[in-house]
């Protein structure tokens, strides 16, 4: 098993739009130059990007593993190849499901205030959604502060 973990390529394009798509995940914004992949015999099997916001934040975005492939640290992998090559402050959406996972990789959860705009615009969305859904799915916001 050699996994790689490289920048996509155009030719890439068709599978993350299917990995976003099976995982569910949130399809704007998708713009292969802006993502790692991890590669294995040839096929991706994991995905992730880091998005810019036009209020000058940049969000850690579409980190996403095929299931087959889940629970071998691709998903850290990924994640620490992009905070690598991105210096300064990220910021992420996810469920509260995964902020342990997100924690451990240096995010912390953040309060609204503390938002960039692109994201407090979101939390307030999900806040008048947040008693019709489970407690593991709720949004949370976090950060990553590099030095």
């Amino acid at each position: 098993m050699a996994i790689v973990i490289r920048p996509a390529v155009a030719s890439d394009q068709p599978a993350i739009t299917a990995i976003v798509r099976a995982a569910q995940l949130n399809p704007l914004g998708i713009d292969w130059p802006r993502f790692l992949v991890a590669e294995e015999s040839g096929g991706l099997i994991g995905i992730g990007q880091v998005k810019p916001h036009r209020d000058g934040s940049r969000e850690l975005a579409s980190i996403a593993v095929v299931p087959e492939w889940q629970g071998l640290k691709i998903g850290t992998m990924i994640v620490q190849a992009l905070v690598t090559r991105e210096p300064g402050p990220l910021h992420l959406m996810c469920a509260s499901r995964t902020v342990s996972f997100y924690q451990r990789l240096g995010f912390q959860q953040i309060e609204q205030a503390a938002m960039p705009p692109y994201f407090r615009r979101f939390a307030r969305i999900a806040s008048v959604v947040h008693p019709f859904i489970g407690n593991d799915m709720r949004l949370a916001v976090m950060r990553r502060v590099t030095k």
